[in-house]
């Protein structure tokens, strides 16, 4: 709006034209709200660019090493076998494969033009959520294994069987979960994390490490037990201080339901299991990730268990899911996408899954991360105890700690005794060397 139209707006004001008062106010906000929008789409394209969103660089996947996807095994050299089980997602082990399976993993990134998060004028999180979108990963992950199993699917094609739609209803309603708007039917939204962030004297546009991140997925699932019946078998459990206290688990997980036996008996109390996201926040290093602790967080990749890693550098938070030799493989939060109505019937889901798996070298990884964890029974909790303890204590000779350790009792019997705490949201850009984010190496292939 030039000076001229102000001017004529200012006499027609001042002179008992209140229609033209209202007018030049409304026009007034809506200039203010599309220089908003500007700012935000620029930033969004800087944010792209920076990130190397704009540049589609070709993968190199070794032929001679395996490449491992959140417990699964796939091999460049092996090759697709034909199967009559095709509706099942039974691809073969082969690279194809692994691209399936990657894809399959819900993508959540930066998104652009949102509902204002909680009063504040942030429409975006571009610039400082990658770490709650590296947590709503992480947390999307545990859900798709909890309804979906972990050897779900997700083809981009028509639907032509009832297994098919179900799933895909089931796929939609796991996405709705964390749809970029306050309302309760995304208990797992940006703006409840801000909100439950604020709690806890975060402000919006604040950057989360991984253990805050882990306590703000747990108070969220909390949340939405209350208001909704399908989290009722589900609970998530946040390690303390790198110490998982198996009673502590117990308590959490065990329903006791009360069933009335034959009329010369008393009634019976027997125990169901609710399903476990387990998130054990770790810090392996100082400065910089310990390099003994490497083979430890590959090897936790190969379980099927695993539900991924958060961590990265700080101020970038990456969401791990695999691995191959020494490159971590990873789904990048980093990338502003417009936002998507997801309460649209049908709503496209391409921008909720990546085709450009990125890679980074192990030895970049920040010592702060938070690795996640699903066990559905008690037997598979159990079971997973067993098997994870070989691969917590780094193959050094001088090694003595383990990532973490499983602890009997409950946490609040060891309350009065002096332990170390973990620290994960300090900043160290006095003491390290951060790097440009030239000089990451990632690799991506884009698949047609």
């Amino acid at each position: 709006m030039n000076a001229e139209t102000r001017n004529i707006f200012r006499t027609k004001r001042e002179t008992g034209d209140h229609g033209a008062h209202s007018r030049e106010l409304e026009e007034e906000n809506v200039c203010v709200e599309g220089e908003g929008k500007v700012k935000t789409k620029l930033l969004s394209m800087w944010n792209n660019v920076k990130y190397g969103w704009t540049v589609k660089l070709k993968t190199n996947f070794s032929k001679d090493s395996p490449v491992w996807l959140l417990g699964k095994c796939y091999h460049r050299k092996m090759t697709i076998e034909a199967s009559s089980q095709s509706d099942e997602g039974n691809e073969g082990e082969g690279i194809e494969g692994f691209k399936t399976d990657f894809i399959s993993r819900v993508w959540l990134t930066y998104r652009r033009e949102f509902p204002n998060l909680n009063g504040s004028s942030f429409t975006t999180d571009c610039g400082w959520g990658c770490m709650l979108r590296s947590g709503q990963m992480l947390l999307a992950q545990g859900l798709v294994c909890h309804i979906l199993g972990r050897g779900w699917r997700w083809y981009d094609q028509k639907l032509t069987t009832a297994r098919q739609y179900n799933e895909d209803k089931c796929h939609r309603k796991i996405i709705k979960w964390f749809g970029d708007n306050p309302s309760c039917n995304s208990p797992f939204s940006i703006h409840m994390l801000v909100t439950l962030g604020e709690a806890s004297g975060k402000r919006v546009g604040d950057w989360y490490g991984p253990g805050s991140v882990s306590h703000l997925l747990r108070q969220a699932v909390e949340l939405a037990t209350k208001e909704n019946k399908e989290f009722e078998h589900l609970c998530v459990y946040v390690a303390q201080d790198c110490a998982v206290y198996i009673q502590d688990i117990v308590d959490l997980c065990d329903i006791p339901q009360t069933k009335p036996q034959a009329p010369s008996q008393s009634l019976h109390s027997t125990c169901s299991w609710r399903a476990l996201i387990l998130l054990v926040p770790v810090r392996l290093g100082v400065e910089k990730l310990n390099s003994v602790y490497g083979p430890c967080l590959t090897a936790v990749l190969t379980l099927e268990n695993c539900i991924g890693i958060i961590g990265g550098r700080p101020k970038h938070s990456l969401y791990f899911v695999g691995f191959q030799d020494d490159k971590l493989i990873h789904l990048d939060p980093h990338y502003c996408q417009e936002v998507v109505d997801v309460w649209q019937p049908n709503f496209p889901l391409l921008s909720f899954h990546c085709r450009s798996p990125r890679k980074m070298n192990l030895s970049r990884l920040d010592p702060s991360c938070c690795i996640g964890f699903y066990c559905r029974t008690r037997d598979d909790f159990y079971k997973f105890m067993k098997n994870v303890k070989q691969f917590l204590v780094p193959p050094h000779e001088k090694a003595e700690y383990p990532m973490f350790v499983f602890c009997e009792g409950r946490s609040s019997d060891v309350m009065g005794i002096n332990r170390f705490t973990i620290s994960d949201d300090t900043l160290r850009y006095g003491a390290v060397n951060v790097e440009t984010d030239d000089e990451l190496e990632y690799e991506e292939f884009e698949i047609l």
